[in-house]
């Protein structure tokens, strides 16, 4: 929460005042564990090129690990659908006056946004406009897929923008808005040191037992939404492959204990691997995988899937009336084809989810033929060194 955002409480502001009004300040904001891993990795990038700058912003725990001295966790600021907004109002105004404040008293050089558009266009770029900070975007928001409209907000408040998908610089050319393509900072970070059979020793998992990832989700909602289904799932998969095991990674934005609790109800036996998603994944002969960027971390892992996802009914609603994508699993989108099954609203079952998983479970020639798809993949995302490039442009800002 913002309870840390009175800044006479703070730390950020140095001892020496004269020496901190020669030293760079980055605000960089990010409002999902996926912003909070990219976050991270642009920061220690920009920190590399010029070791003197200060961050400071809303992230998780991999920004504090990077150097960012945090105002708020973005868990406060999380969320799914539309609906759920209403839940965080509370927690919005709040954010919205530090933000405010902060910026009055820090005079930050530079605010880096990561995709988050709603609060990071609505609020933070605009805070930031009206006091002629230079922004910073890195990650698009997915205006491609919907809300189109929104590029002309990002024309007006973006100075500059770094997009990670090919695809995206002709999007935002033909809205003539120049945009800068860096490669997908995936392509840096989805790797693992073990084996398949090595990854299972880790875990304490069987060697040659078929091993069956459960992957809901980053926010509470969408685990409360998601899991249960998954479990479903998997209790009907254990009946026709006795012996299957599973494990789940835990994203650092969720409760250790609630989850646990959760799967502890199920009578399945599920390894909870707080933070180890690739070693996880490479430990997995197929996962069940919330819609977002873990579907594209697990297709670059060489993993099939199961693509599922709900929101509020209402949410659902809007949804169908503005987004214009066939697809919504970013391993699809790049595609242009489905690769994974996507399984939405009431289809994202148990029994649903586990008839798509067995039809793939049970068939090693339609297995080893996605995993051959999933490879192409990795191909039309750029070259490694995404952060890196992103970082530069940051710092040529200053």
């Amino acid at each position: 929460m913002w309870s840390i955002m009175s800044v006479e409480k703070t730390n950020i502001t140095q001892s020496n005042p004269a020496a901190s009004e020669h030293e760079k300040k980055v605000m960089i904001v990010a409002g999902e564990a996926s912003g909070d891993l990219h976050g991270s990795f642009l920061v220690r990038e920009m920190l590399a090129i010029n070791p003197s700058l200060q961050f400071f912003g809303i992230g998780g725990k991999k920004m504090q690990e990077a150097g960012v001295q945090l105002l708020a966790s973005s868990a406060d600021i999380a969320v799914v659908g539309v609906t759920e907004v209403f839940s965080k109002i509370g927690s919005f105004i709040r954010i919205k006056a530090g933000i405010r404040k902060f910026m009055d008293q820090m005079k930050p050089n530079l605010v880096i946004l990561i995709d988050f558009p709603d609060f990071n266009l609505n609020i933070v770029a605009r805070a930031a406009k009206k006091k002629n900070i230079k922004i910073f975007y890195y990650i698009s928001p997915q205006v491609w897929a919907w809300r189109e409209g929104r590029v002309r907000q990002i024309k007006k408040l973006v100075d500059k923008m770094a997009v990670i998908l090919p695809f995206e610089v002709d999007f935002y050319h033909a809205h003539g808005f120049p945009v800068h393509y860096v490669g997908h900072p995936l392509k840096d970070t989805v790797k693992t040191g073990y084996t398949r059979s090595g990854a299972r020793r880790h875990f304490g998992l069987l060697e040659n037992q078929i091993t069956i990832g459960l992957l809901p989700g980053s926010r509470t909602a969408e685990v409360d939404r998601l899991l249960p289904a998954m479990i479903e799932a998997a209790q009907i998969i254990s009946k026709k492959i006795p012996g299957a095991q599973y494990i789940l990674p835990l994203a650092d934005t969720l409760d250790e204990e609630t989850v646990t609790t959760m799967v502890a109800k199920s009578g399945i036996n599920v390894k909870i691997a707080p933070g180890q998603i690739y070693d996880v994944l490479a430990c997995c002969d197929l996962a069940l995988v919330t819609s977002g960027t873990a579907t594209l971390e697990t297709g670059l892992m060489g993993v099939p899937m199961i693509i599922v996802y709900k929101v509020s009914l209402f949410s659902e609603m809007i949804a169908r009336m503005i987004i214009r994508q066939q697809h919504i699993g970013l391993v699809n989108i790049i595609a242009g084809k489905t690769i994974a099954p996507e399984l939405l609203q009431r289809d994202a079952s148990g029994p649903r989810i586990a008839s798509e998983a067995l039809a793939i479970l049970l068939n090693d020639s339609k297995k080893q033929d996605v995993i051959a798809q999933l490879n192409d993949i990795r191909a039309k995302l750029g070259e490694p060194g995404a952060a890196g490039r992103a970082a530069q442009i940051a710092c040529d800002m200053l």
